[in-house]
């Protein structure tokens, strides 16, 4: 028998409905047709947590487990891009669903680093009006 591999503390992902509402209430949001991309600064963690939401909005089970995969290995191609410490939660929207249709994994990557370069934007700003 081989003796267990430890398991990673989250894995970067978020986990808990807390950790969710605490990125939805507190932290900063931005949108396309496509996804939502809310973004909170964590300094506790070392890399970016990630977290996805696929609502019954978007489709059925075999639906949603389709978008929530592209999204994942978008998120994956992406994650450089979110900064080391925060926590971020995808949102998709239904309108996902056609665009993975219609543009695959290379549409959802497109939409998804439209969020990140808006959000980083938007944080850059922030720090300009606060200086």
């Amino acid at each position: 028998m081989k003796p267990r591999q430890p398991r990673h503390a989250g894995r970067g992902r978020l986990t808990r409905s807390a950790e969710f509402e605490r990125v939805y209430r507190q932290g900063r949001s931005c949108a396309n047709r496509y996804l939502v991309l809310y973004t909170f600064p964590n300094q506790s963690v070392a890399e970016p947590r990630i977290g996805l939401s696929v609502s019954r909005r978007v489709g059925g089970a075999v639906q949603r487990n389709r978008v929530k995969r592209v999204l994942r290995e978008a998120v994956a191609t992406k994650r450089e891009g979110f900064g080391a410490r925060c926590d971020v939660v995808v949102v998709a929207r239904p309108e996902v669903l056609g665009l993975i249709e219609a543009e695959g994994l290379a549409g959802v990557s497109g939409a998804l680093a439209e969020l990140i370069a808006k959000a980083r934007g938007e944080q850059r700003d922030a720090r300009r009006r606060a200086a």
